[in-house]
């Protein structure tokens, strides 16, 4: 006799849309589902389990009777057409409750290595001068101009960029994906990072799906945060001026510390073609040419009309970009974060953390992979 499990069809239909799918593709999948979705049938305990990971659901979920809210566990400072975003993707809350967890284990880590609380958290308010607060962002991270205009390529700017925030005790986390699942990729529409505001484990999340030079931006903007010492999931776009208080700040305070005022008004020539000018600024200052062109409007160089339909022809012109790829060991700690990494593999290797625990925040399954990750962090930067 086969045990059939007496499941909510409504929660087979709620996991479904949660995750984004129709009926079709689990169909194919599952060719029994709409007769579980419809009620006309009951699946069996592994088959709902099948459907559970195929949803990215807990499968808890599909028993409970009320409706399931779940919103963004951060303050989510989204908006489209000028409204908040009201349901979050599967992938950015999984992505959310990662961070999360990694943030908790560091924290315990950080106590008991007593390691010092990072300078940069808390040392600013809304009310503290842009200027003044990304000169001093500035000066603590080692990240002025002249260094950044001296580099190759924007990949290589946030190289050092992140480099810099981790020393500054920062844990720093750039991917394009889901944990290191490779058919999960972030939306850049739907989010370009967030801030997890801790006094002891601040940490960043950078959606490495998006360009290089707009991954700069976003990482200084959720540094923003950190200096105030707000936790924040934000879509930050050059063009919109935020309608929130703080993502307003946060975004003037970026936009200063990777395109000083004076430094543009020094470089900024308004006789030469706009879009061969702001391209020369943008391999200057390592930005995107977006947010050149929102800084040469913010210093008048620009009208409101000319700055749109500027910025709209740019935009038409970028294409997105994914993270990552290349050897697995460098790109996972591109994922986890260096400071985040080291400390993990060190308390497994010491026998202070579980390689359980381990295999489940680093995303991987073998004590070969951890041991080859750990010799990476001797290998390479």
């Amino acid at each position: 006799m086969i045990l059939r499990v007496d499941v909510n069809p409504e929660r087979l239909r709620w996991a479904r849309d949660r995750a984004g799918l129709d009926a079709e593709r689990l169909t194919q999948r599952f060719p029994k589902y709409p007769e579980w979705e419809s009620g006309t049938t009951k699946p069996t305990l592994k088959q709902l389990e099948a459907v559970a990971k195929a949803t990215h659901a807990p499968i808890g979920m599909f028993f409970v009777s009320a409706p399931w809210d779940e919103p963004v566990p951060i303050p989510d400072f989204r908006v489209m057409g000028n409204r908040p975003i009201s349901r979050p993707s599967v992938d950015l809350l999984d992505t959310v409750y990662l961070c999360q967890q990694r943030q908790e284990w560091y924290r315990d880590f950080a106590r008991l290595e007593r390691v010092d609380p990072p300078a940069l958290v808390r040392i600013a308010t809304t009310g503290s001068d842009v200027e003044t607060t990304a000169r001093t962002m500035r000066e603590m991270l080692q990240f002025d101009v002249d260094q950044r205009s001296r580099l190759s390529t924007w990949e290589d700017a946030l190289r050092l960029f992140i480099t810099q925030a981790d020393h500054c005790g920062v844990l720093v986390m750039v991917n394009g994906i889901v944990g290191n699942n490779t058919s999960r990729r972030l939306d850049p529409a739907e989010f370009r990072g967030f801030a997890l505001a801790d006094d002891l484990a601040p940490l960043v999340f950078v959606n490495g799906a998006d360009t290089k030079a707009a991954q700069m931006f976003t990482l200084a903007h959720e540094l923003a945060h950190i200096c105030l010492g707000e936790s924040a999931l934000s879509d930050i776009e050059a063009a919109i001026r935020p309608s929130h208080s703080i993502e307003r700040w946060c975004d003037r305070v970026a936009a200063e510390l990777l395109v000083p005022r004076e430094k543009l008004a020094d470089q900024f020539r308004s006789d030469v073609d706009l879009s061969t000018e702001v391209n020369r600024l943008a391999r200057h200052f390592k930005v995107s040419t977006l947010v050149v062109l929102r800084r040469v409007f913010d210093l008048g160089g620009l009208d409101r009309e000319a700055f749109e339909a500027a910025y709209q022809d740019e935009l038409d012109h970028l294409t997105t970009v994914s993270q990552g790829g290349g050897n697995f060991h460098p790109t996972l700690r591109m994922r986890v974060g260096r400071r985040f990494g080291k400390a993990l593999v060190d308390s497994t290797l010491a026998g202070r953390t579980s390689f359980t625990e381990s295999f489940r925040l680093l995303g991987i399954k073998k004590s070969s992979t951890l041991r080859n990750f750990a010799a990476s962090f001797d290998a390479g930067p």
